[in-house]
């Protein structure tokens, strides 16, 4: 009788413990947070569409005067969004997801919630799309992730959870897979990209982040596929020759766009820490007017995320030969000028574009062709290959050429890092960690004396 009186005290108790408040409290508030993510990635997309459409509408399609308004337009809006971020949203600057890294390594809530916060979650919205409005070549999938951490992280401080790293990673996750609508891909991408040194025990915060997110997003705007259904498979006889160009010749590309990016910036940052908001906006001007040239001399097929393009030559319309020229320039200016947004769209755009002229000469079909330049040049940008071929798959609901589409991808990644060994977003997140520190040891110095 004692030991089953002992067992139902145990068993009593037990269930206190699966009701009380402080069990439910932090997995109610997670839960809110992910579907949130999920929700506001689906209004951020909306009104990025929104954004270049009217962009779109106001330079004009048919000539006359409109067509030069971009010399006007995108260089003032690019000094907008930089003033806005220097003054208003500081660490809103660039992709986000060098943040979202970032915020990961660092131990101090106050540091983090520099760089991740709900009011960065404003600004990051709203600037992304004012640099869409005027033109920019940037995307809202990066700035996607750090709302995602900065929601996820925010969900932590009302939550009372502790596990902030593991949080900012199923944030991260979570974006990524409402922003394109790819669980898979924003699972992989947490372990390969954001979590180089990923735990085991964050893979069920990461799982019921996306998968949440993912619910919300489907309930909004059901299910899809992002660049569509691609039709085109390679023919492994005859297309090889075609994967090892797109892979090698893509990879060597992308880590060209990162070794610049890397270097540019650097200077940037040296230029203006004597009179940083000055030069901060005569940066973001030359950038943006460069932008609005590249834009005009391509017949504004340059402006904006670039998704029309890649989709268009997914289902075997052929891009310009020099497209992707151009809008590898215009990519790599929107991302050094300072102003807010993501590589992720402009970059398969570039993949595409290239991919699509690799074909020409190779005499290939231009979806196949597109695909698999996306797969390497991507791969070449960020030194991601999973990420890569599996957030491909994903977007273009085509399984087929899966075998191709991996050979691309660390081919690709195989060539970035020869020509560069520093992967772009994980260099880009020590600027933030040691900005972080710099600003503890200057507050250490007056303390001491």
């Amino acid at each position: 009788m004692a030991g089953i009186s002992r067992k139902y005290r145990m068993l009593r108790r037990s269930q206190a413990m699966w009701v009380s408040r402080r069990v439910w409290q932090p997995r109610l508030v997670f839960w809110a947070g992910a579907i949130s993510i999920g929700l506001i990635s689906v209004l951020f997309a909306l009104l990025a569409d929104r954004a270049q459409a009217l962009f779109h509408l106001m330079t004009g399609n048919a000539g006359g005067w409109r067509f030069y308004l971009p010399l006007v337009v995108t260089p003032l809006g690019f000094v907008l969004c930089a003033w806005l971020a220097h003054s208003f949203f500081p660490g809103s600057q660039g992709s986000g997801i060098p943040q979202a890294i970032a915020a990961r390594h660092l131990r101090e809530e106050d540091d983090r919630s520099r760089i991740l916060s709900l009011r960065l979650v404003v600004g990051k919205i709203a600037l992304t799309i004012v640099g869409l409005a005027c033109g920019a070549s940037i995307g809202r999938e990066g700035p996607t992730v750090q709302v995602g951490a900065s929601l996820m992280l925010q969900a932590a401080r009302w939550g009372g959870m502790a596990q902030a790293r593991g949080l900012i990673l199923a944030g991260s996750a979570a974006g990524i897979a409402a922003a394109f609508n790819t669980p898979l891909a924003g699972i992989v991408f947490a372990i390969e990209e954001m979590g180089r040194a990923y735990e085991a025990r964050t893979n069920g915060l990461v799982l019921t982040a996306v998968i949440l997110a993912g619910l919300a997003s489907l309930g909004l705007l059901g299910n899809y596929t992002y660049f569509g259904v691609a039709r085109d498979t390679v023919a492994f006889a005859a297309d090889w020759p075609l994967v090892l160009a797109c892979g090698i010749i893509g990879g060597g590309v992308g880590a060209l766009f990162s070794l610049l990016a890397l270097k540019i910036m650097r200077r940037i940052r040296r230029w203006n820490g004597l009179q940083p908001l000055p030069r901060t906006l005569v940066v973001a001007a030359v950038c943006g007017l460069a932008v609005a040239a590249i834009g005009l001399a391509s017949g504004g097929l340059t402006f904006g995320t670039g998704y029309t393009q890649a989709r268009g030559a997914i289902e075997g319309m052929p891009l310009p030969a020099f497209f992707f020229v151009e809008k590898f320039a215009a990519g790599l200016l929107s991302m050094v000028s300072g102003i807010p947004g993501g590589l992720f769209a402009p970059s398969l755009a570039v993949g595409a574009g290239l991919g699509s002229t690799l074909g020409l000469i190779f005499g290939a079909a231009t979806g196949t062709a597109a695909l698999l330049g996306m797969a390497g040049y991507f791969a070449g940008v960020v030194q991601a290959p999973m990420t890569a071929f599996v957030i491909i798959l994903e977007m273009t609901g085509n399984h087929d050429n899966v075998i191709a589409l991996m050979c691309a991808a660390v081919l690709g990644y195989g060539t970035a890092r020869l020509v560069s060994n520093e992967p772009l977003y994980h260099a880009l997140s020590r600027v933030f960690v040691a900005e972080a520190i710099r600003r503890r040891r200057a507050e250490a110095i007056p303390a001491q004396s």
